[in-house]
């Protein structure tokens, strides 16, 4: 920790209610400050990110993450996915099966009929080791045993957050396995660029890009039908910056499998692998953006269509849609569909991601 004072955080959380042990392991806060005295706090558990402290266009800070003010919460929170690390399989496989090496492997059915992020124990629910490396540098590392929820391989994941200078949360992964398995990692940050509050604003009069072209349609499980289609004229076409919530609500099959926004979109690129924008958020009231870079071929983005109004740090509340998530990952339901962006990893490869959050102003 490079605080000395715990109430000397911009976010105003105290290390000691994130301090417990969980099967031997402890669980702890970590504050990374870049040299603007801006902040960003995650714990080791589920490596959740609980406060993003950025300025508003009036040099007002506030938090702009949803998450939870004391490790009780954050273990027992309504949404069990709130602004933490996933793994080992972002995203949703269909009635939670699929084949490698001609085997069949089953994993826990935790999404209607489907498998989501990784199980109920997945890598949002695991004590990382933790080693913080300067005010403005965290690295989370997690060995996923053998057989982890019904997952081949044992898996040794590292993940490094980085806070700079210009306000850029960079997220790098990196991954190897012993034995052939399937990796697909992400974070799924909630974000309200607002400020999180009681209640907190909704996300629909926020403007938003994405660079894509198409998208991945799902059926009524959410599971993808399998094509890949255009975004043009359709409520997915967000290549011209747009309120969330002009087409949130549309007449629209896709709209209403999701509820809303829930889809996987295909990022443009110019080469595989490459380090592009992906998206923008602006929030015309307080002014804050937030751009999105990413190496990954999708990106998975949710409008927080099932929250509850449920409680949050410091007394803020997150109803419906009050967040929106931009989950940086390979196509939902992959090792299902040979066609997509492949999700196998095998023994001496590494698996290697690399995602930025950038925050400013208009």
């Amino acid at each position: 920790m490079t605080n000395t004072t715990e109430n000397a955080n911009l976010c105003g959380l105290n290390r000691k209610d994130f301090q417990t042990t969980i099967n031997g392991k402890k669980t702890d806060l970590y504050i990374l400050r870049n040299r603007k005295g801006y902040e960003v706090a995650i714990t080791n558990y589920g490596g959740a990110i609980v406060a993003i402290m950025v300025p508003d266009k009036d040099g007002n800070v506030a938090n702009v993450i949803q998450g939870h003010d004391n490790i009780q919460s954050v273990i027992n929170s309504p949404e069990p996915f709130l602004s933490t690390l996933i793994g080992r399989y972002g995203n949703r496989i269909r009635k939670g099966t699929f084949t490698l090496n001609k085997k069949e492997y089953q994993l826990a059915i935790n999404n209607g009929p489907n498998a989501l992020h990784g199980g109920p124990t997945g890598f949002h629910a695991r004590v990382w080791d933790a080693r913080q490396m300067g005010p403005r540098s965290l690295a989370l590392h997690y060995t996923s045993a053998y057989g982890e929820e019904g997952f081949t391989g044992e898996c040794q994941v590292t993940v490094e957050f980085t806070f700079t200078d210009q306000n850029e949360l960079i997220l790098e992964y990196l991954a190897t396995t012993n034995k052939k398995t399937i990796i697909n990692l992400t974070h799924h940050g909630f974000f309200s660029l607002p400020g999180i509050a009681n209640p907190t604003p909704t996300i629909e009069n926020q403007i938003c890009e994405i660079n894509a072209d198409f998208y991945v349609p799902v059926d009524e499980t959410s599971i993808p039908t399998g094509e890949i289609l255009k975004v043009q004229g359709t409520p997915f076409d967000f290549r011209t910056p747009k309120p969330i919530g002009q087409d949130i609500d549309a007449d629209d099959e896709q709209i209403r499998n999701g509820a809303g926004y829930d889809h996987n979109f295909v990022l443009n690129k110019k080469e595989e692998g490459e380090l592009s924008f992906a998206a923008k958020l602006t929030d015309p009231t307080s002014g804050r953006t937030m751009e999105v870079y990413t190496t990954e071929p999708g990106m998975q983005v949710y409008t927080d269509n099932w929250a509850t109004g449920y409680e949050g740090a410091h007394g803020a509340t997150f109803p419906r849609r009050s967040a929106i998530c931009f989950e940086c990952q390979h196509f939902p339901d992959s090792p299902n569909r040979p066609y997509f962006p492949s999700v196998v990893l095998d023994p001496g490869q590494q698996y290697k991601q690399k995602t930025i959050y950038k925050f400013g102003v208009i």
